[in-house]
């Protein structure tokens, strides 16, 4: 059976009930058996054709109208990448035999992606199962008044959590749109940093509520030193941005005053248990002394800094880990550590949206992230962190948010 080559096309057409399959502008590239013969178009009359050129709305009946709502749900799955399932809905069908006479139809659709190589979406799955029957004939009571208001209560419910659903979808676009906003608001461009250059990124998730509390900070200390940061917090939406903004001004406020980063941390944790929603927040951070060529740094609980050589060799400063903000019942000192540095070295910080895949080892990440890192070793700090996002990113797939800093030493 191993050996035996499968005939996909034929096993495509063989598919029991009615399956379509559009790109991402909505035009059909293949439709089976089921779908022909029940939507009452050949295959030849819809390939290669607009959906909604091939089946337009009823415009004699405003409930038989369902485009907006089939419209929406493909182009969710494209800019998503995942699965949508619509609600029972009523869409006419002009007979192809008598224009301007329309045949009611009920259908229960369901869309998918497929995906190339590069994660893009490719290819529509529209599944359809026709229930007209179904509607019209429950329980055998076909015509009967009972089965009229089963009709009439199925169709109705169905159309309420359509409109529910597309309410709740609006309130969380509003919710992200304000999220993102003061985000924006709170990590700007890094301010000066004398003669040294720095780059700094965001990126936001795909899709959703997924705006997360992911934030760096870069803050200049006396003399040739710098203190670099970057932190997440647990959660997403407003309270994670919130959380993020006091957790981000204080740990700033702490390395003004701190001897080193690990105190720095210390006053963090501290402040992080009268901030509701930071328990279990990570944070890496790290202080730059260009007289002494020496990176001294501590982690509470965050993927640890990356060091390139001008040589290109990678290391990870992974000797100051230590447990989240307010994971222990109990203060006790963090660790931190020191590795020195030649010039022209260069000092990636980043959140776990760069490296962490939910299939995957965290190591399998770090390795990705080194073996960019060795490749673009001769780009400019703006350019490495572009191409760091463009290597270990899709565009339309990371579930993540990503804060980048890349700091050529």
């Amino acid at each position: 059976m191993n050996d035996q080559q499968v005939d996909y096309a034929a096993v495509f057409q063989a598919l029991p009930g009615m399956v379509a399959l559009l790109t991402p502008e909505l035009v059909y590239v293949d439709v089976n058996e089921d779908f022909a013969r029940l939507a009452g178009r050949s295959r030849e009359e819809l390939v290669g054709r607009y959906i909604f050129d091939a089946f337009p709305e009823n415009p004699g009946d405003p409930a038989a109208a369902g485009r907006r709502e089939t419209e929406e749900s493909m182009l969710r799955v494209v800019a998503s990448g995942e699965r949508d399932t619509m609600a029972l809905l009523r869409y006419d069908i002009e007979d192809s035999q008598r224009p301007g006479h329309w045949q009611e139809h009920f259908w229960s659709p369901v869309n998918a992606p497929v995906l190339g190589p590069d994660e893009q979406v490719v290819l529509i799955v529209h599944r359809v199962e026709e229930v007209t029957q179904l509607i019209r004939a429950r329980g055998g009571l076909a015509g009967t008044t009972k089965a009229a208001r089963l009709e009439a209560e199925l169709y109705t419910r169905s159309r309420e959590l359509q409109e529910v659903n597309e309410r709740l979808r609006k309130a969380h676009a509003r919710e992200r749109k304000v999220a993102l906003a003061l985000q924006a608001a709170m990590l700007p461009s890094p301010g000066p940093v004398g003669h040294h250059r720095a780059a700094v990124r965001y990126r936001p998730a795909v899709g959703g509520l997924n705006v997360c509390g992911d934030w760096y900070d870069l803050v200049g200390l006396p003399g040739d030193r710098m203190a670099v940061a970057v932190g997440d917090v647990v959660g997403h939406g407003l309270t994670a941005a919130c959380v993020m903004g006091q957790l981000r001004s204080a740990l700033s406020a702490a390395t003004l005053v701190a001897d080193g980063p690990a105190q720095a941390l210390e006053v963090l944790g501290l402040y992080a248990r009268s901030v509701d929603g930071a328990e279990s927040s990570t944070v890496a951070t790290t202080f730059i002394d260009w007289s002494t060529h020496t990176l001294t740094y501590s982690s509470a609980g965050h993927p640890p800094p990356a060091l390139l050589t001008p040589e290109g060799d990678v290391t990870f400063l992974d000797q100051a880990t230590d447990p989240p903000l307010g994971a222990r019942p109990e203060h006790v000192s963090r660790p931190q550590a020191t590795a020195a540095f030649s010039e022209g070295a260069t000092l990636v910080l980043y959140t776990d949206g760069l490296i962490e895949r939910r299939e995957e080892d965290i190591d399998v990440g770090l390795a990705r992230l080194a073996e960019s890192l060795r490749r673009r070793g001769r780009d400019n700090p703006e350019a490495m962190a572009d191409a760091l996002l463009a290597d270990l990113l899709n565009s339309n797939r990371n579930t993540d948010d990503t804060a980048l800093v890349v700091i050529r030493l």
